[in-house]
């Protein structure tokens, strides 16, 4: 298996527990955005710069994608598409997205934007917080561990 990060939106937090997991489980973690990255210097950690538009580095991701991967998103659309292809997907804040649950993730994500799209104020995420950190890295090598060769 190998980790794909949607790193345009991914917060620094998280990706500093990526590269520790990468280091510490020797998983290849590859961040994927149209902005330069830093990264540690690891064999298990890369950068893919992939050219500017709206989802260029979703459709990297969803091109890529193997069987059992993980993708690290917040955006439901992706994570729908890579379900699709036998992966799984891991929010910041620690949700799995999986074929249980996508469905519904992106009716409800369809009707914010219906909301949104008529003027109501939806409101934005609150704050990450040490427990999101703490539900994410716990999430991460939970996977780590039941899928890594």
């Amino acid at each position: 298996m190998k980790i794909w990060v949607d790193a345009d939106a991914c917060p620094v937090a998280i990706k500093e527990i990526l590269f520790r997991a990468a280091k510490r489980t020797e998983v290849l973690t590859t961040l994927v955005a149209n902005q330069s990255i830093r990264i540690p210097p690891s064999t298990h950690i890369e950068f893919l710069r992939v050219g500017a538009g709206f989802d260029a580095a979703d459709d990297a991701i969803a091109e890529r994608v193997g069987h059992m991967d993980l993708v690290i998103t917040s955006d439901i659309p992706l994570a729908a598409e890579v379900i699709e292809k036998g992966a799984c997907a891991l929010s910041p804040r620690g949700e799995l997205f999986d074929e249980t649950n996508i469905k519904d993730r992106l009716t409800m994500r369809d009707f914010m934007d219906t909301l949104r799209g008529s003027g109501i104020e939806t409101g934005g995420p609150s704050a990450l917080s040490s427990k999101d950190k703490q539900v994410f890295a716990n999430r991460l090598d939970q996977y780590v561990a039941k899928h890594a060769d």
